[in-house]
């Protein structure tokens, strides 16, 4: 991600896809990545891709463990140099999703919540409703906040209403140096896989 990106940025989701995957464009439709996850994977280990065509790969995120409530994921370039990971919060993420972001030297740098408990537990429930579940995905849209350790808002994470696929925008709410926004971004693409079984 070394081009400048303007905001907001939107996550799609590719569908109709049997596997998981979604693009990762900029406010002008610029291509940032493309993430394809693998079936039938007991680890989590995601390669993103410059784009849709998979030929050059530009990040890797793995899991540090079998999956698990409190997994943490790496995240390394293309090279294979460390750029920090990210911690799920097992306990708090049965009502809020939260996770916490760490840079490459395991600093604590960002805390991210789901904003409203109320819209998780509907947004499950109507799921499993035949055709009320259909709605679920324009009436029940999660948004996450993301705190500095300080409590300062730099960013936040929203589900936008559709009736077919998935669609988040990412707004930047507050000054983040570039290295901040790749994990920031990063953090996101592995959420959205984590959290994807919801509307």
């Amino acid at each position: 991600m070394n081009k400048e990106i303007v905001y907001p940025i939107e996550f799609e989701f590719k569908i109709m896809a049997l596997a998981p995957q979604f693009y990762v464009r900029d406010a002008n439709g610029g291509e940032i990545a493309y993430v394809k996850q693998k079936l039938f994977k007991l680890k989590e280990d995601i390669t993103v891709f410059e784009n849709d065509a998979q030929t050059t790969p530009i990040y890797k995120i793995k899991a540090n463990k079998w999956i698990d409530w409190s997994a943490s994921y790496m995240f390394t370039d293309a090279a294979g140099t460390n750029l920090g990971k990210m911690g799920r919060k097992g306990a708090r993420s049965i009502w809020k999703a939260t996770y916490e972001i760490f840079d490459e030297n395991d600093a604590f740098e960002f805390k991210l919540e789901e904003a409203n408990a109320f819209v998780k537990i509907m947004d499950g429930l109507f799921s499993e409703i035949p055709i009320l579940g259909l709605f679920t995905g324009y009436v029940f849209n999660p948004k996450y906040n993301i705190f500095r350790p300080d409590g300062t808002q730099v960013a936040e994470f929203v589900k936008e209403a559709t009736f077919f696929g998935k669609k988040f925008k990412l707004h930047q709410l507050a000054s983040i140096n570039v290295q901040e926004e790749e994990r920031i971004i990063l953090s996101l693409m592995m959420m959205v896989l984590l959290e994807r079984s919801r509307g």
